[in-house]
């Protein structure tokens, strides 16, 4: 009994609401028990039958052991690979404040930017160092990985080109995985891709881009100049794929000539994690920042006119095109980008151009060895990778390097690749040339080696002249300074962040600890897989639980975001179609409600979008879906539909929906988006859905990271399985782990680093943690619409008036009444300490809120109590006792600079602009930095990188001038 208790400890720490509490959350339903709940809320028709067949859950402890001992199965290696990963040092200081730490793992996208000045501010900072070190106008706020961001790159060339042509050329000198991805692009899009080598097989005026990389996969550092001229001269554009670190020393792109700059940040302080989550970055020329994929952190200013920052222009822009959408990218690496943003940061210019310079001299020393020793370097103006013709012999050294605790790169044909890095010792240097065969000592060929660096091609200039990267070299400074921006910031650790459809949950300190381990964070993603036997088994256990608790029959974890997940699910419903002879089959049903990523994701994948309404209640309005069925019977592909719907309710026909589509031919696509309110009650493929994307950063506690990671796996019926996405790393890979589908992501296994922590949760929680995670959420929510349905009304209800997981407000009611907006609320509720909920979607001009099931009640109720004082201030303007302009709401959220004026003119009292809450809002008061931005002007004057110190001295406008 004692053990049993033992077990459950992490349960009912992870929930929440304990046994009382929820008996008086149930109590204020007038429901008998929460049971009586579930079976009222959730459909008989849709219930699960018998409970998931998971392992007994387990203690914190337990967990932790049964992970070290999967880290423990893979092998810690040197790893020389290169191919876009390399080892690095993470700063312990960033490590503990940023990586480690849940002021900065757990906050939420900054699209409430009065509280997110500090991840903004973050996110400059690397935006900076992008657009310095490519030598382009404007970069964005990361992407997803480098081969995403050339995909991205690609489809922006082809919208943006003069030249009228299919065609994209991709130099063979590129990563293979980098080609991969950008080929399973441009296959639904009608792109053609011609690889081959720029040198000798470029036609610029048969295509309408390039991509090129600089240093090339080999290694050789080539001149673009005489290529991008030629492009450029028939219409076409350039694209460079790059080396941050090599840019500290090598001529930037845009100097080359380049439109756009892609690659990785991922040697910048961020582990090789097996292939990610790492920061891609993308950077163009101002004349294409619209069209620029991604996130943009742009400045503004605020109501007192102070410098503040905001994302800009296409932020989510899929919301507002739609079909139309140029990308279905709605996120970033945030997490990752702040990790090397801040890695400039301590390290400076002199200190990034040291590391770069050391690990070109490890390179060059090695190159210079083996060509001493009578090998074969054909790589003779290089960076930090060689290659060497080693012949029948290579097969040999890769072995005897291995057998020393080295990976080298097995290029094919004979050929070995070698890349150094800012770990590689001159120890590693002399193992490598004994893994030859030559007994070299590194001190006498380093006198001789020289530089390898191209000269006409030599970095000119200074890098990284801002002062932000040159104010923090000690420790003590850096420490200070991120916690300075980590307190301008509202994040979970912080207080409930309640919005709609983003499930920000409790992200345990057990299932975080792992990640960081360097059984996890060392791991190269295209190590030999023999090395990385830990990762295997966590990724298939992890695989067969998730497929499991859905109903499904096979899983992939490769997509790294939730809206890769829908496009990889997309692209397997396309792969099916054809290779049943149905490949006209390109019309997607999307209910008018969606998301905005999966029009953008369906475009995307080649398919037309048809779009579905929505009766009265939120629901698929069935009599439409018919008529459009009927409309598009020959050539129906999918239907897109969120389950429960968006607007927060189980639709009751779900299953006749499903019908409907498999009769006409077409697959069912369910966005797996609100899957918090179904585990253990409910299961997509057991109610006729066929494929699903799961996020792992929602219901499976992947932490959001300020906009990312994330992680956005698909889960299939068998029929699709043979469909899910491959990879070309896998080509020998166990039978399981070999798929034949196109590759969404560079890595194999996608955001393998944080795999972990989805594995740890659902081994903390077993099947009975997870069922009544499920089912605490639902009462949470339930519970929300009750207490405010006085307040602001609930939009949308299912059965017996009840919602799901999640529910909308109606606060037009309060713009219709007293002239407040949607935004005046979002922003009142920072005075009050709280993250608005998700604001204006899927209904304009309201309020969608979820709970999840970690909150406690009191925080739930100091929720609910701020909403319905903030009705009672919306309900004094309709008194006529105060006009709008001048109440706290239209002026909020008010900043302690604000407040301490001695000029104070409002008309209400500062102790009411300052504590709404009264007494109960003094303890731990969050003051905002900034008071509210004015994002038109933002817009209009477009500053997107580190602004100079005299904006905060003289207001923005004067230093934007």
């Amino acid at each position: 009994m004692h053990d049993l208790e033992g077990r459950d400890i992490f349960i009912r720490r992870h929930i929440g609401p304990g046994p009382e509490d929820q008996a008086k959350m149930l109590k204020a339903l007038g429901v008998d028990s929460l049971d009586a709940l579930i079976g009222t809320v959730v459909p008989p028709a849709i219930r699960r039958e018998g409970a998931m067949a998971l392992d007994r859950p387990l203690t914190e402890a337990e967990v932790l052991d049964e992970l070290r001992g999967l880290a423990d199965r893979n092998r810690r290696m040197i790893s020389l690979i290169g191919q876009g990963y390399h080892g690095t040092v993470t700063p312990p200081v960033i490590q503990r404040c940023v990586l480690e730490n849940p002021a900065w793992y757990t906050a939420y996208t900054p699209y409430q930017p009065e509280i997110s000045q500090g991840r903004l501010e973050a996110l400059i900072n690397f935006q900076t160092l992008v657009t310095d070190l490519t030598g382009l106008d404007i970069a964005n706020a990361s992407l997803l990985d480098e081969g995403t961001a050339a995909a991205e790159a690609m489809t922006l060339c082809h919208r943006q080109a003069k030249a009228k042509s299919d065609r994209f050329f991709v130099s063979r000198h590129c990563h293979p995985q980098t080609i991969a991805v950008v080929e399973a692009r441009a296959e639904p899009l009608g792109i053609e891709i011609v690889v081959g080598d720029e040198a000798s097989d470029l036609d610029a005026g048969a295509v309408f881009g390039a991509l090129f990389q600089y240093p090339g996969t080999d290694g050789e550092v080539r001149d673009p100049r005489a290529a991008i001229a030629a492009l450029h001269e028939a219409g076409a554009l350039a694209v460079i794929a790059c080396d941050l670190l090599a840019l500290t020393l090598l001529e930037a792109p845009g100097a080359l000539g380049a439109d756009v700059a892609v690659g990785s940040a991922q040697r910048f302080g961020v582990p090789m994690f097996f292939g990610g989550p790492h920061a891609a970055f993308f950077a163009t020329r101002d004349a294409f920042k619209r069209s620029m994929p991604g996130r943009l952190v742009g400045v503004s200013v605020d109501a007192d006119g102070r410098p503040a920052y905001r994302l800009a222009l296409q932020a989510r822009e899929q919301h507002i095109r739609r079909e139309k959408a140029t990308s279905n990218i709605c996120t970033a690496q945030v997490l990752l980008a702040v990790i090397a943003g801040f890695y400039a940061v301590y390290h400076g210019p002199e200190g990034l151009s040291r590391i770069a310079r050391r690990t070109h001299a490890r390179a060059a020393t090695l190159a210079a060895g083996l060509a001493q020793a009578g090998e074969t370097v054909p790589t003779q103006r290089f960076f930090d990778t060689i290659a060497v013709d080693a012949g029948p012999r290579a097969r040999q050294i890769i072995e005897a390097a291995r057998a020393s605790g080295i990976n080298l790169r097995d290029m094919g044909v004979g050929r070995i690749g070698i890349a150094t890095d800012e770990t590689t010792s001159p120890e590693t240097v002399e193992a490598v040339w004994a893994a030859f065969g030559h007994a070299l000592r590194y001190r006498d060929v380093a006198r001789e080696a020289g530089e390898a660096l191209p000269q006409d091609l030599a970095r000119a200039g200074a890098i990284l002249t801002h002062p932000v990267f040159h104010l923090y070299r000690s420790e003590t400074e850096m420490m200070r300074y991120v916690r300075r921006l980590a307190d301008k910031d509202i994040a979970l650790d912080r207080a409930m962040i309640p919005l709609g459809s983003c499930t920000m949950k409790l992200n345990a300190a057990a299932e975080m600890l792992p990640v960081t381990w360097g059984g996890f964070a060392n791991v190269h993603p295209f190590a030999p897989l023999d090395q990385a036997e830990g990762y295997l088994e966590l990724i298939a256990r992890l695989e067969d639980w998730l497929a499991e608790i859905t109903g499904y029959d096979a899983v992939s974890l490769q997509p790294n975001s939730g809206a890769q997940g829908e496009y990889a699910g997309l692209l397997a419903i396309r792969g099916y179609h054809a290779a049943n002879g149905q490949g006209h089959r390109d019309v997607c049903l999307i209910p008018s409600s969606a998301h905005g990523t999966n029009p953008a994701s369906a475009q995307l994948a080649g398919m037309r979008v048809v779009v579905v309404a929505c009766d009265e209640n939120g629901n698929v309005d069935v009599a439409d879906l018919k008529a459009k069925v009927d409309q598009n019977r020959a050539n129906l592909a999918a239907l897109m539909v969120t389950y429960p719907s968006t607007h927060g309710v189980f639709e009751e026909q779900i299953r006749e929906i499903c019908a409907l589509i498999h009769d006409a031919g077409g697959q069912v696509y369910l966005d797996g988006a609100n899957l918090n309110a179904q585990l253990g009650l409910a299961a997509p493929g057991h109610y006729g859905a066929d494929v699903s994307h799961l996020n792992l950063h929602k219901t499976f506690c992947i932490p959001h990271g300020g906009g990312g990671p994330g992680v956005g796996p698909i889960g299939v019926r068998a029929h699709l399985a043979p469909y899910l996405p491959g990879h070309p790393a896998l080509a020998d890979a166990p039978e399981r782990h070999r798929r034949t589908g196109p590759a969404v992501s560079a890595a194999p296994f996608g955001s393998a680093g944080i795999l972990s922590i989805s594995y740890a949760f659902i081994r903390l929680m077993g099947a009975r943690g997870l069922t009544d995670a499920s089912r605490v959420a639902i009462l949470s929510a339930n519970y929300i619409a009750h207490r405010l349905k006085d307040a602001f009304p609930v939009l949308y209800a299912g059965r017996g008036g009840f919602v799901a997981h999640e529910c909308i407000l109606d606060t037009r009611v309060a713009k219709d009444r007293a002239g407040v907006t949607v935004d005046d609320i979002a922003k009142r509720l920072i005075d009050f300490g709280f993250h608005a909920p998700t604001m204006s979607w899927p209904v304009p001009g309201t309020l969608m809120i979820e709970p999840t099931e970690s909150e406690p009640l009191a925080e739930l109720d100091r929720f609910c109590d701020a909403m319905i004082a903030i009705a009672g201030e919306v309900a004094e303007i309709e008194a006529g006792r105060i006009a709008h302009a001048d109440s706290a709401l239209a002026h909020a959220p008010h900043t302690a600079e604000t407040l301490l004026a001695p000029d104070w003119k409002r008309a209400y009292p500062r102790h009411r602009g300052a504590f709404p809450a009264g007494k109960a809002g003094v303890e731990g008061k969050y003051w905002p930095p900034v008071a509210r931005i004015d994002n038109a002007y933002g817009d209009r004057n477009l500053v997107c990188t580190c602004p100079p110190l005299s904006a905060y001295e003289e207001g923005l406008g004067a230093a934007a001038e």
